[in-house]
């Protein structure tokens, strides 16, 4: 079985040497490359096409983050899996969108980092346990305020639209109700579809008793 190349980017040298020394120690890796600065990091990957670079982000001259969204330009194969102090959910997003697999502090154990490059070089995504937890909760309560952000934007014509397509009215049936034109109703029902980003009657549904609007029963 082939051993997983890694590239080693971190821009202090003990650090550097002690992480590498603990790879060395696993059967199944093989540091390929030491790099100490961003633009070292792009050019080594560049030079010997690594399984994964495992990136600091504080380095000097070209941090871990800018680093990454460059290599991930030239290799979108090669995976990236990102090393650093800050166990911060904002650091996690940015990380994320630069298109890194995965996430490791540095005060974790051996065998998570080694579990970390085993997951992002099998195309999965990992996130430290120190970390993950508060990156749910964080997603949830976006995700959240996202909704209620959408609910609030209709107006009251199309929340009383909502409504009653929900409870399966017709759009005739619909214009009857309200006093106005089916015409009316197909605007307003393609107003809060878009509003909500919703566009099917299911999903106003499904919608509609997740935000108490109408029950299941």
């Amino acid at each position: 079985m082939s051993k997983i190349r890694v590239l080693l980017a971190e821009d202090h040298t003990i650090v550097r040497q002690g992480i590498r020394s603990l790879l060395d120690d696993e059967a199944g890796i093989e540091v390929i490359g030491e790099a100490e600065d961003g633009r070292e990091a792009i050019q080594m990957t560049q030079q010997l096409l690594p399984d994964v670079v495992l990136m600091d982000i504080a380095m000097p001259g070209l941090n871990g983050l800018e680093a990454t969204r460059q290599v991930k330009a030239l290799f979108p194969e090669i995976k990236v899996l990102i090393l650093t102090m800050h166990a911060d959910e904002e650091y996690v997003y940015q990380i994320l969108r630069a298109g890194a697999s995965g996430y490791v502090v540095k005060k974790a154990a051996v065998t998570e980092l080694v579990l970390a490059i085993q997951a992002v070089y099998r195309g999965d995504s990992f996130l430290s346990p120190s970390i993950s937890g508060k990156v749910i909760e964080e997603y949830i309560r976006k995700a959240e305020a996202m909704t209620v952000n959408r609910y609030d934007r209709l107006t009251d014509r199309e929340r009383e639209v909502l409504q009653l397509i929900a409870e399966g009215h017709s759009s005739q049936e619909i214009a009857e109700l309200l006093h106005i034109t089916e015409g009316t109703v197909r605007s307003h029902r393609a107003s809060l579809m878009d509003k909500l980003d919703i566009h099917s009657a299911a999903g106003l549904t499904r919608y509609a008793i997740r935000k108490g609007v109408i029950t299941s029963d």
